[in-house]
């Protein structure tokens, strides 16, 4: 991503005319054609000249190892050529964590505008190489003018690399035959090193890469994170391993048992759950603000593969009302798991696994509440596959809600939480990486929501989904099934799908009551929204503006070929025509990658600690008859204690992680150097800051707090 000397026709200490002076006329001289002229601009001259010296500030980032023994040593370069090469930290030592440190550079003449900065890291002494973190570089001119150049990079082995001054432009807004080369090798460079490759044919493209040790730093967890990360997981895997959970493939032998795997990590959202799991009101709840919150829609008819009639919930929707009039009120609403219809499943412990596709009937009564009024466990009606009810005795209709909490858990991980919260954030990242470089406006609005997003996906195809992971081990899709889902489900993705006001007018859950999903999640779109515009609007001044960047459409082009396959059925643009498209579109980005993430990731663990209100796989078919269930027969469906823990382990590591968060909205690294967008950045922390304090004085009266999309809990990007 940064240009070195070797791709630059000029050599370093040699002094560049600028183009501005290419129209001066001058007689020849004796000593050379160019000499004259290079006299009219005062850079030969008989007198001897006064040094110009350059004032460098150079800050090396905060977190642990960035800094660096190595030799540091930095070249200027103006439109008038470009300083010698100056070494920086003289002593080896310099260059420290944390560290702040200003330089003098001496040239022999005014180098002019500075538009480019070479650092270079050479061997110091009997030291072995190590990396450097450079936060950013300020250079002031012996005129006053102040340039910054943002860098917030890990430079490996012994190199050089070059940045640009940090103003944000467009390819229209570069003028300077040296920023336009910068440029263009810039995209060159970072197309060799960030490619594609195929994952799971029919789903998204991944980055090329295989695993978490083959990649290059900048994309690479910081050691905090990796080491909260894999510390977590092993530390999890082995309590389970000690209290002997993990080697027993046997049925659980009591409910309050389960609550035994991982007894410290419990929360008082963990205890609701086990406390209300076999509440009809706590199971319509999740539809609403659980971890799986987009599925629900209003019902206005009965579907057809689901004969619902009037007899059947007359006792759930009480005595002074009917099926037809609340559909006509638009009380009604319906989870369809169509999805799931066909999906192949594995063995587990040796036992074949099952997997069904129900259709759920849920009412909103008059208080608020919603419940589940009818439950059907296949696509097809008929006599083997009846419509469970509230009515039913009490393990039948526990039975029927667990395997539709056991197609929310295959919903939830492969279509809501991978596909829409992983895998859409690391086709934005690798296209973002690709197509823009680090000058461009739309790079530095994004970076910041693409942090980590790479390696969180090539953890989970190394770890969970890869043959033999935890999908092959504890789910009952294993690997294959998971293919097959994924595909079906980029089949069915939209762009409506993405853009939550849309989604929401789509599924017709406008007026559903104590939706706080939908609440505080138009809250943040429309923030994002509004940041969007003004940086947008600040360097796009027309649409004409956003058809001629070519480098945007080569980025909206990547993601809609490589992250949608060129679905056209999906709504995705291959190209984007105007600024209000562009801010849409960005819009959407970001709300995926912080806030969706955030609504369906942070409390898979609260809500699936107790396994029975979120099952990983079951044991035997679904129920063709109304027969009567045992506890002992439930508890021989559900999975057992082995394939508990695996699971368990697994969403502990994944819930939201303190270490090395970002906020939404908090950005310590400044890529954009202009007044106008720190501006834009400050009035958008505002307005989070001021949602936030709106989501905490609503959950004081709250028996169970909302809190997932409160802006201080979402994580600016995809990274756990």
């Amino acid at each position: 991503m940064f240009a070195s000397p070797a791709h630059h026709t000029y050599k370093p200490g040699s002094r560049l005319l600028p183009e501005a002076f290419s129209g001066f006329s001058s007689p020849r001289s004796p000593e050379g054609p160019n000499v004259g002229r290079m006299e009219q601009v005062g850079i030969f001259s008989s007198k001897p000249a006064e040094p110009v010296v350059y004032k460098v500030k150079v800050t090396t980032g905060q977190g642990l190892l960035t800094g660096t023994f190595d030799s540091i040593s930095i070249t200027l370069v103006g439109t008038n050529g470009e300083s010698a090469k100056q070494l920086l930290n003289r002593v080896g030592t310099s260059c420290a964590k944390g560290s702040v440190e200003e330089h003098e550079v001496f040239c022999d003449h005014d180098l002019g505008p500075i538009l480019l900065i070479h650092l270079h890291k050479d061997p110091y002494s009997f030291f072995p190489e190590n990396s450097w973190y450079c936060n950013a570089v300020e250079v002031t001119s012996p005129h006053g003018e102040v340039y910054r150049f943002p860098c917030y990079q890990w430079i490996e082995g012994y190199c050089t690399k070059s940045f640009r001054e940090g103003a944000a432009k467009t390819p229209a807004d570069d003028t300077h035959y040296l920023q336009r080369r910068h440029r263009r090798e810039e995209l060159v460079r970072s197309h060799t090193k960030y490619g594609w490759k195929e994952y799971i044919p029919g789903t998204p493209y991944c980055a090329d890469i295989d695993t978490d040790m083959t990649m290059e730093y900048n994309i690479q967890y910081s050691f905090p994170k990796a080491t909260a990360f894999f510390g977590r997981g092993t530390l999890a895997l082995f309590e389970a391993k000690m209290k002997g959970f993990l080697d027993k493939p046997y049925s659980w032998e009591k409910l309050e048992d389960i609550r035994k795997v991982f007894w410290f990590y419990h929360t008082p959202r963990t205890e609701y759950v086990f406390k209300h799991w076999k509440d009809d009101d706590f199971f319509g709840y999740q539809y609403l603000n659980g971890i799986n919150p987009v599925l629900i829609r209003k019902c206005t008819k009965i579907p057809e593969n689901f004969p619902v009639t009037q007899e059947m919930v007359a006792g759930p929707l009480g005595e002074h009302t009917t099926l037809k009039e609340e559909l006509e009120k638009g009380t009604i609403y319906l989870a369809d798991y169509k999805l799931l219809e066909g999906i192949p499943t594995i063995l587990v412990n040796g036992k074949e696994q099952y997997i069904a596709a129900p259709l759920c009937l849920l009412h909103q009564k008059p208080s608020g509440e919603v419940i589940p009024i009818a439950i059907q466990l296949s696509q097809r009606p008929g006599p083997l596959s009846p419509i469970f009810l509230p009515t039913d005795e009490e393990w039948i209709w526990t039975l029927a809600k667990t395997w539709v909490r056991n197609s929310e858990f295959h919903i939830h991980e492969v279509n809501t939480h991978l596909l829409r919260g992983h895998l859409m954030a690391e086709v934005f990242a690798v296209s973002t990486l690709r197509q823009l470089p680090m000058c461009h406006p739309i790079y530095k609005l994004l970076i910041p929501h693409l942090r980590y997003s790479i390696h969180i996906n090539v953890l989970a195809r190394t770890y969970l989904i890869s043959q033999g992971g935890t999908f092959d081990k504890a789910i009952a899709t294993g690997r294959r099934g998971l293919a097959v889902l994924l595909k079906k489900s980029l089949d069915n993705l939209t762009y409506t799908d993405l853009c939550l006001p849309e989604d929401i007018e789509a599924r017709g859950v406008g007026s559903l009551a104590d939706y706080y999903y939908r609440d505080d999640g138009l809250k943040i779109w429309d923030a994002i929204e509004s940041f969007v515009s003004g940086i947008v609007e600040l360097y796009y001044k027309s649409n004409l503006s956003v058809q001629r960047d070519y480098e945007l459409q080569a980025w909206i082009c990547d993601i809609f070929t490589k992250g949608f396959l060129s679905k056209r059925s999906s709504g995705i643009p291959s190209s984007i025509r105007s600024v209000p498209e562009l801010i849409k579109f960005l819009t959407m980005a970001i709300f995926t990658c912080s806030a969706h993430h955030a609504a369906v990731n942070s409390g898979q663990f609260e809500m699936g600690a107790f396994m029975p209100n979120l099952p990983s796989s079951m044991r035997k078919p679904p129920p063709d008859v109304k027969a009567p269930v045992t506890l002992k027969e439930y508890l021989d469906i559900i999975p057992e204690m082995n394939t508990t823990s695996q699971v368990l382990a697994v969403i502990w590591v994944l819930r939201n992680e303190d270490f090395d968060m970002k906020p939404l909205g908090q950005y310590d690294d400044e890529h954009f150097v202009e007044e106008e967008p720190k501006q834009l950045i400050t009035a958008f922390q505002e307005r989070l800051a001021h949602i936030s304090e709106e989501i905490k004085s609503r959950n004081k009266s709250m028996k169970l707090p909302y809190t997932y999309l409160c802006p201080d809990n979402i994580e600016n990007s995809t990274c756990i």
